[in-house]
């Protein structure tokens, strides 16, 4: 792309997954938040590193498998330059939510969240959410 941008897609959630955690998310978990600030309220970072976002969210939208997220990681800073690169080289391609639980129910070792506040979706070498993957859709 010729704003120096590299696209990218995947899912930052799963429904009915548990992460590594213990954290389930269950279906409409980000709906109000999402309402309320759009994906374009929602930071990319590196790591969840929030000194330096490395781009933006176009698009989060809930769907029957779970929070499916697009946006363009930038090339604006020496930290979007280095995800981009990682990306490319094939050593970067897991997604982890920053979040703050507003709902949430016990179910044995599992935290099942029903509501959340979705403060950042970060680019991670290990998401805690094994499935919780993207992929570059264009450069």
């Amino acid at each position: 792309m010729s704003d120096g941008a590299l696209t990218i897609q995947g899912y930052a959630s799963l429904w009915g997954q548990a992460d590594l955690n213990g954290d389930v998310t269950a279906p409409g978990a980000f709906r109000d938040s999402l309402m309320r600030t759009g994906a374009a309220g929602v930071k990319m970072l590196h790591q969840h590193e929030g000194r330096a976002p490395v781009g933006l969210w176009d698009e989060m939208i809930e769907d029957d498998r779970g929070l499916f997220v697009r946006g363009r990681i930038m090339d604006w800073s020496p930290e979007g330059r280095f995800a981009q690169a990682l990306v490319r080289a094939g050593a970067l391609d897991g997604l982890s939510i920053g979040f703050r639980s507003l709902k949430a129910r016990r179910d044995g070792r599992l935290r099942v969240l029903s509501g959340v506040e979705l403060w950042e979706v970060s680019l991670v070498v290990f998401p805690m959410a094994l499935k919780a993957r993207f992929r570059v859709v264009s450069e």
